[in-house]
């Protein structure tokens, strides 16, 4: 008994994943997965996003707003997540960013005055990885490494 609760305890890798951790890290994904959807089902953009498109181009958009994507994946997958999904943080970030982009693009199809275009995915994806990456330098950078005390 006692050797079983230990092989559990140096098994255990990872966070603990409760109900409040899940909804605490994979509420902003999904509200913010949301007002993407809703950002797609218009059929033409409000004045605002018009004139600063005239500006800029669609791609930085796109890069930007994934980027938020990919940050809030990885720190989704990062902290309410356990196993091989914790370990691998990144690349589910970045697959989900990329994953999201292909069906947002797919949505777009359907509506009304829009069009899907392979470069918006590319946008995405690279978006989502600058996110991910980014949250990732800055988690590492705001928790000061471990340092070994003398005489232990």
């Amino acid at each position: 008994m006692a050797s079983d609760q230990m092989v559990s305890a140096v098994m255990r890798t990872g966070p603990v994943v409760t109900p409040l951790s899940i909804l605490r890290y994979w509420g902003p994904v999904g509200l913010y997965a949301g007002i993407i959807f809703f950002g797609s089902s218009l059929s033409s953009p409000p004045e605002a996003i018009s004139s600063l498109l005239k500006d800029i181009s669609d791609k930085v958009l796109h890069l930007s707003e994934y980027a938020l994507l990919g940050a809030l994946l990885y720190r989704a997958f990062r902290h309410a997540s356990s196993g091989w999904m914790a370990q691998h943080v990144v690349w589910a970030a970045v697959a989900g960013s990329a994953l999201y982009g292909v069906s947002d693009e797919t949505h777009q199809l359907f509506v009304p005055f829009r069009e899907a275009d392979v470069l918006d995915i590319v946008a995405d994806t690279v978006g989502g990885t600058v996110g991910a990456w980014s949250w990732r330098l800055l988690e590492r950078r705001a928790v000061p490494p471990a340092v070994p005390q003398l005489g232990s």
